[in-house]
Parts: structure tokens; C-alpha cells; sequence
């Protein structure tokens, strides 16, 4: 892929930025409802704080997962970090589609159940459960962002290949430039 101009990086940045800290807001209000309905022994306050956890699994995390993913994916590609060039990009968008995939199909499925569990009046079975989910994500998103912040562990193989490869074009283009005698 072409590197991207200055104007579209710096836009699909902050798209981006705001779409992974959109997604660990959703996170933390999703683990503050959790705790709520942990917490309290009110029927009315624990069914009310499952269906807001439902509200968010069903209308808000996944499309903001998935735009978090999609841009990451265009600013990997579009610019000098590459997808799988540096160990915390490869790193960051295995995470991503890790914690996107476990919302679609443990976090999104375990809240609708909690919710209509609630909703029948049915006590929760292992409110646990319920708080497990924003748990682990928000963890994986904390870290997703210490190594968007530090970039630790350097070039991956397929990097250092690329470098190495870039280094020796750099080195034949100056000599080609030198005047002969």
C-alpha cells in the first residue's frame, strides 16, 4: 500500500485515538453496570444495569470495536510501522481482533443472556459472569495502549528483512549518484 499523505494519516490518527478510547469508555461503563449488578441486592437496580449493559453490547461496542480495528489496520499499512514490521503493531492487531472476536461471541452472548435472565425475574446463576468480560477487556486495552505509547520490542523478522533490504537500495542509489573519472 502507498503511504499516506500527512492530512489522511493525521485524520485516520484521530479516528483511531478516539475509536480505541471510545472502546475503553465502553469498557469501563460496561464494568461499572457489571459491579452495579454485582453489587446491589435491588431486583429493579440489577435488571436496569443489565439492560444498559445490553444497549452497549448490542449498539455500541462492536461497530466502535470494529472501527477501532479497521483503522489500525489503514494506519499499519499506510504508514512507516507497517503490519507486521514492528512487534508491538503485530502485537496490538492480534489483540484487537482477539478482544473484537471474544466481544462478538462470549461478551455480547453472556450479557443478552444475563439480561433475559434478569428480565424473567430469574436470579443471575454466577454474577461473576457477568463482570468477567469488562474485566479482561479493559485489561487488554490498557495494554494495547502502554505499547502504543512505549513501542517496545523492535522489528519483527519480515522488519529487520525489509530494513536490510531498504539499506541496500539506499546504499546502491549514492553510489549510482558519484561521479566517475
Amino acid at each position: 500500500m502507498k503511504p499516506l499523505k500527512r492530512p489522511a494519516r493525521r485524520t485516520l490518527l484521530v479516528v483511531h485515538v478516539a475509536a480505541s478510547a471510545g472502546w475503553l469508555g465502553l469498557t469501563l461503563g460496561l464494568l461499572a453496570l457489571a459491579l452495579t449488578a454485582v453489587g446491589t441486592e435491588s431486583a429493579p437496580m440489577i435488571e436496569a444495569a443489565c439492560r444498559s449493559m445490553k444497549v452497549f453490547t448490542d449498539w455500541l461496542v462492536i461497530p466502535v470495536g470494529l472501527l477501532t480495528l479497521l483503522s489500525g489496520l489503514l494506519l499499519s499499512l499506510g504508514t512507516k510501522w507497517g503490519l507486521a514490521r514492528h512487534r508491538w503493531v503485530y502485537t496490538k492487531s492480534w489483540l484487537t481482533l482477539i478482544t473484537l472476536t471474544a466481544s462478538i461471541f462470549a461478551l455480547r452472548p453472556g450479557v443478552n443472556d444475563a439480561a433475559d435472565t434478569v428480565a424473567a425475574g430469574t436470579p443471575l446463576a454466577d454474577p461473576l459472569d457477568l463482570v468477567m468480560g469488562p474485566v479482561v477487556s479493559f485489561t487488554a486495552y490498557v495494554f494495547m495502549t502502554v505499547i502504543s505509547v512505549l513501542k517496545p520490542w523492535g522489528l519483527t523478522r519480515r522488519g529487520r528483512r525489509f530494513r536490510l533490504s531498504a539499506t541496500s537500495r539506499k546504499a546502491l542509489d549514492e553510489r549510482s549518484l558519484r561521479p566517475t573519472a
